[in-house]
């Protein structure tokens, strides 16, 4: 059986917990290989080897940390066809959806080459008589990312390569569930040049995480994950006096007006709902018909849903992949089972999908409800699994307040031809990333990505200008030279004159 260990301090390493977990393949059932489980202690040595690695790192102009990120994506580039793969044997997710994941985390250090420029400072020259003053920004230290299953390289990459490329060293926990993808990210950034010590992947549970909070040698801390353990780390890292971004569940809206291109709206959702198995916290789980739009809607997506190609994910027939593990498909059964009983139409049931060859794979077919109502648990609560509601509201403004009144605000779109529809909306939506007519609006890298309400704990968004300001703190100094005259105390609060 293939052993995953730690990468610390520039190599494999086996660390002192003798616990371990499974690592699945979802498409067979089977299992691939035992991951290591770091206890606090191999987590303290990690972290050890990056506060040991931060000075000479933060030292490093920023020209020459930006050229090992150069280094860095060329790899990537050249090494795609294995990232991909091992993303696919692990994860689950079809060979492109997997490779669009990549190329997605692949812009992110492609931003951070350009960091030379994102870290000059601003200079005021004679701010008072003879007084200069500038700000510039400097490194915090050892961060740490504490990242999901569903996207074990684009996540990953919004941190990493950011705090990095800002001067910090990092200690990396991904998921257990699909840990390979980060051990061999981090082999590469070696190989691109990157010192030892300064990236660390500890693979983990809730002990890992604990150890990584309660470490005071870790400044920051990143998070991708659920709700209520975005909560947790936000909490307990404000107790531990570390900054925290932490973004948690969503329920992402897609409103679908009556003057909507309608192939478009079911084209995009179909995308959106059912690729990656609606693993991603960026899905859109929840259609909202507009007006006399709804039973077009529903025809039209019955018909694409029910001829949706489930396969394993190297299959370059399959549109959907299985769900991570068999955990996770038992419980967004459940959830289709909830959605009945609450009295939702299921129009398509994709529960007792098999298929000849793979009966012990992960697999579900997609699942489509009609007439969902807002007091209903699938609803209100993030499924994470190839499952679409349809909503219907009689007009606009009841569209807008379904968005607004859920509790979590990481994604919103709306489908529609009238220019002053779509701006109402991306204006009153209370929502952190807002797509017209665009199924999925993830941010490009240069832009940041982030939701509102209970999708994100903290105040900075993923990579792009906020992930600059997040791994940096600035500092500003005020300066004069003495000239040979001396003036007398002064014991009033300095002005500029």
């Amino acid at each position: 059986m293939k052993v995953i260990k730690h990468f610390v301090n520039g190599k494999s390493f086996s660390g002192d917990s003798k616990r371990t977990g499974k690592v699945f393949n979802p498409a067979t059932g089977e299992q691939s290989a035992e991951v290591k489980f770091a206890s606090t202690k191999d987590v303290n040595e990690a972290v050890s080897s990056a506060k040991k690695a931060y000075p000479d790192w933060a030292n490093k102009p920023p020209l020459q940390r930006a050229r090992i990120m150069f280094k860095f994506k060329e790899l990537i580039e050249k090494n795609s066809d294995e990232l991909t793969k091992i993303i696919v044997s692990e994860h689950g997710k079809v060979y492109e959806d997997a490779k669009g994941s990549l190329v997605r985390g692949l812009e992110v250090v492609e931003y951070a080459c350009g960091i030379p420029q994102m870290l000059k400072g601003e200079f005021t020259e004679n701010v008072g008589s003879n007084i200069d003053s500038w700000s510039l920004r400097q490194p915090l230290g050892v961060c740490a990312g504490i990242t999901p299953f569903n996207f074990p390289a684009m996540v990953p990459m919004w941190m990493f390569p950011m705090a990095i490329a800002c001067g910090n060293t990092f200690v990396l926990k991904p998921s257990e569930k699909d840990p390979s993808c980060s051990i061999k990210l981090a082999e590469l950034l070696n190989e691109a040049g990157l010192p030892e010590g300064v990236l660390n992947v500890i693979n983990g549970d809730k002990e890992a995480v604990d150890a990584l909070i309660n470490n005071k040698e870790v400044t920051a801390i990143s998070f991708v994950g659920s709700t209520p353990i975005a909560k947790y780390i936000y909490e307990n890292c404000a107790k531990n006096e570390k900054r925290v971004q932490a973004l948690g569940g969503a329920k992402n809206h897609c409103v679908v007006m009556p003057d909507c291109d309608l192939d478009q709206a079911v084209n995009g959702l179909m995308g959106a709902a059912y690729g990656s198995a609606g693993e991603r916290c960026m899905a859109q789980s929840v259609a909202v018909a507009v007006g006399n739009i709804g039973d077009e809607l529903i025809d039209r997506l019955a018909r694409k849903v029910e001829a949706l190609k489930v396969g394993p994910g190297m299959d370059k027939q399959s549109e959907m992949g299985p769900l991570v593990t068999k955990e996770h498909l038992s419980k967004v059964k459940g959830y289709v089972d909830i959605g009945e009983k609450e009295g939702a139409k299921l129009i398509v049931d994709g529960r007792n999908f098999k298929l000849q060859g793979y009966e012990n794979g992960y697999y579900i077919g997609g699942c489509l409800f009609d007439h969902v109502t807002k007091d209903m648990r699938i609803y209100k609560e993030e499924i994470f699994g190839p499952v679409l509601s349809v909503v219907r509201a009689k007009d606009f403004n009841e569209s807008l307040q379904l968005v607004n009144d859920h509790e979590f605000g990481n994604g919103v779109s709306i489908f529609t031809r009238d220019g002053d529809t779509g701006r109402a909306f991306s204006n009153k939506a209370k929502i952190g990333m807002v797509g017209i007519n665009i199924p999925i609006p993830v941010p490009v890298a240069f832009h940041s990505f982030g939701g509102w309400k209970r999708s994100l704990f903290g105040d900075q968004h993923m990579h792009g200008p906020e992930g600059v300001r997040f791994y940096t703190k600035l500092k500003t100094i005020t300066s004069r030279w003495p000239s040979g005259s001396r003036s007398d105390p002064e014991f009033v609060m300095p002005t500029m004159k």
